[in-house]
């Protein structure tokens, strides 16, 4: 059984509001004991039931046949509230569905408390009691400490105009996040894009007509005739043991595992790495200088006229993971690698063009990260918002309005 918990402490609310218990003005109904053996993920002939971990989902994929009372149907919009776990709050989505235990549905019972003030109140309180609740295992929400929960209730009108500004407010936040979500998940799709037209000769026809020649001036070859490629071997610790050198192993790539000790090599500035094996298979890094290469990388260095960021910037094009050889780990052979056709570009285009993606590829960076920048505000902006609302302090000219604003632009 849920425990009695700390309830939310009341502060300072405008003269003409007033702290009353939540239990006075709404209804909670708890759902029903529905048979888990009795549910299925086929709808046909079944009626559809929520359970605790659709509620944020506001969808659900579970079927049950078994009858219950009508009061048990929930609908679209109306407000439910995970009573274990995290205590997770949020409207139903989707059509009528089913009402299973763990899951309460609440509403106003009284004129004096309009929903949307109820549903946009709760779920300050709902983490403080979470916060507040001691748990083993899994935390448990009572409707007890739920009736017994403080509500400020502003008179009628001004929870009209609350709701209104939230919902207002909201919209320009929902929108910024939309926007920056559409950035941040088109990034990849941008940066191939622009390294096609960087590969295909479009991003430097300006320059080559300034200069005097045509794409004719790009040599069909393959890998091997334009890079010297080698792999990385295993050697023991010792044999690097208090050396001063960068070891390149395995998460040079961005993983997470070591895979042994490493081939020696010393070059002059910088070099592509290609990872060779497993689910880092074909992806390009750098290495500065006097390193040290794994045999999970391929060392490049260079057979003719090589600007370093046209290098790596067109392995990263070719996807060179395409070439490796289909097994449970997949492996990217050197003598597979040397085969691969490419277009040798001038050693002067290539650092014209090695200019411009750097700086197309910054651009896109930046807007990436000013995106992911929106993203990680919006929420904290939201219960900022709310956390206002509902002391009285959200005015017409209110400073949220700017920050709803300045989100919206930063992703324009």
């Amino acid at each position: 059984m849920a425990k009695q918990v700390p309830l939310p402490k009341e502060y300072p609310i405008p003269a003409n509001w007033h702290w009353d218990d939540m239990g006075s003005f709404v209804q909670i109904k708890s759902g029903f004991p529905f048979d888990s053996k009795r549910f299925s993920s086929k709808s046909e002939g079944m009626r559809p039931l929520i359970r605790i971990r659709d509620v944020l989902k506001g969808e659900t994929i579970t079927f049950t046949d078994e009858d219950c009372p009508e009061e048990y149907i929930i609908h679209a919009g109306e407000i439910l509230v995970g009573m274990d776990g995290d205590f997770n709050i949020a409207k139903w989505q989707s059509e009528d569905a089913l009402l299973n235990q763990r899951v309460c549905c609440i509403k106003s019972k009284s004129e004096l408390l309009l929903d949307n003030f109820l549903y946009y109140y709760l779920p300050s309180p709902l983490k403080k009691i979470n916060d507040a609740t001691p748990s083993v295992t899994v935390k448990h929400l009572s409707t007890k400490t739920l009736n017994q929960t403080p509500i400020p209730l502003p008179p009628l009108p001004e929870q009209h105009r609350i709701v209104s500004r939230i919902e207002s407010l909201f919209a320009k936040l929902d929108e910024a996040k939309e926007k920056a979500q559409a950035v941040v998940d088109g990034f990849e799709l941008r940066k191939s894009a622009i390294l096609h037209k960087a590969f295909t000769g479009e991003l430097t026809e300006r320059w080559r007509k300034e200069h005097g020649v045509g794409l004719d001036s790009w040599k069909q070859c393959l890998i091997g005739e334009v890079f010297d490629l080698q792999a990385g071997k295993n050697i023991s610790a010792k044999e690097i043991s208090g050396q001063q050198t960068d070891l390149y192993r395995y998460p040079c790539f961005g993983g997470n595992g070591i895979r042994g000790y490493v081939a020696q090599f010393n070059r002059e500035g910088e070099h592509p790495i290609i990872g060779r094996q497993g689910a880092l298979c074909g992806n390009i890094n750098l290495a500065n200088n006097r390193f040290y290469a794994t045999e999970h990388a391929v060392v490049v260095s260079y057979k003719m006229d090589i600007s370093t960021p046209w290098a790596y910037h067109y392995l990263k094009f070719l996807n060179l993971n395409q070439y490796a050889t289909a097994t449970a780990q997949p492996g990217l052979a050197v003598s597979n690698i040397v085969k691969v056709p490419i277009q040798y570009v001038p050693f002067e285009e290539q650092r014209e063009l090695s200019e411009i993606l750097d700086n197309l590829l910054n651009k896109e960076q930046q807007a990436k990260e000013a995106a992911e920048a929106v993203l990680s505000r919006i929420d904290t902006m939201k219960k900022a918002i709310l956390a206002r609302a509902f002391r009285g302090e959200l005015g017409t000219n209110d400073p949220a309005e700017e920050w709803a604003g300045e989100m919206l632009k930063a992703v324009l």
